[in-house]
C-alpha cells in the first residue's frame, strides 16, 4: 500500500520511466558519472527520485565513491537534479 506523498523503500529494481528521468536530469552534468543501484520514489505533483549511486569523479585525481542523487520530474517538463552528495558527508 502506498501512502500519499510517502517514500518508498530503496529498491534495486528501477523503472524505465526511473531510469529516463535519471538520464534526463543528468544529461549535461560534467565532471562526474553516475551509475545508479537503487532508488526509492515520493509521488507529489509529479516524482521526486533519490537515486543511490556509484559516482566516479572524470577529472583530476578520478575517484569512486557512494552519492545520492535526488531528480525530481515534473508532470510536464524535464527533469532536474535537486541534490547530490556523497554518502560520506556529514549532513545536518
Amino acid at each position: 500500500m502506498t501512502i500519499p506523498g510517502g517514500c518508498s523503500t530503496y529498491g534495486t529494481h528501477i523503472s524505465s520511466e526511473a531510469k529516463t528521468a535519471f538520464e534526463e536530469a543528468l544529461k549535461n552534468l560534467t565532471g562526474v558519472s553516475y551509475s545508479s543501484i537503487a532508488v526509492a520514489e515520493q509521488v507529489v505533483a509529479g516524482k521526486n527520485y533519490r537515486f543511490f549511486c556509484n559516482a566516479h569523479k572524470v577529472i583530476q585525481n578520478p575517484t569512486n565513491y557512494a552519492a545520492i542523487v535526488s531528480v525530481y520530474k515534473p508532470l510536464n517538463g524535464d527533469a532536474t537534479i535537486t541534490e547530490c552528495h556523497s554518502t560520506a558527508e556529514k549532513r545536518s
